[in-house]
């Protein structure tokens, strides 16, 4: 579970999905994925046991994507990683969950309220898998960070139904 992993173990994220940095979508991870750890650890859980299934007959698993965005929609994820934006401000406290669930609504309108204010999202970008991390000046600290980040990287979010629509 991403409780067990992200959270009391604190694997970082990019170690399953591993593509986020680069790629456009985020990768629900391969068998082969799971197995590199899994063939020597927690080889008997009943919870592996459609993972071991997969990989050994070929079939993927048939996973079901919690965070999708709608076909209509273009999001691009590394560009979201390469900024500072931590997987918590969109997935949530994934690190405590152990079933995957929506924490936010993924909505146009909750997407257009950070286009819209970027300073109170970004950070270091080697700190968006540290899901956790809070500004040690508080949010005080965070907007005014997030501010220098948004002049220093010429942050510009689309805000325009065709930087989404397309």
């Amino acid at each position: 579970s991403h409780a067990l992993q992200a959270g009391q173990l604190g694997m970082d994220c990019r170690n399953c999905h591993s593509n986020d940095e680069k790629s456009g979508h985020s990768n629900v991870p391969t068998e082969q994925t799971c197995m590199n750890c899994h063939n020597q650890i927690k080889t008997d859980s009943p919870l592996l046991a459609p993972v071991r299934e997969s990989y050994a007959s070929g079939n993927p698993v048939p996973w079901v994507k919690i965070h999708q965005a709608p076909d209509y929609v273009y999001f691009n994820h590394s560009v979201h990683v390469a900024r500072g934006v931590s997987c918590v401000e969109c997935h949530g406290k994934i690190n405590e969950m152990e079933v995957v669930q929506h924490a936010k609504p993924l909505s146009m309108g909750w997407c257009l309220e950070c286009h819209r204010a970027p300073e109170k999202a970004l950070r270091d970008p080697a700190l968006v898998t540290s899901l956790d991390w809070k500004h040690p000046g508080g949010e005080a600290g965070q907007l005014e960070q997030g501010k220098k980040f948004v002049h220093d990287w010429n942050v510009q979010p689309p805000q325009s139904c065709s930087g989404c629509h397309r």
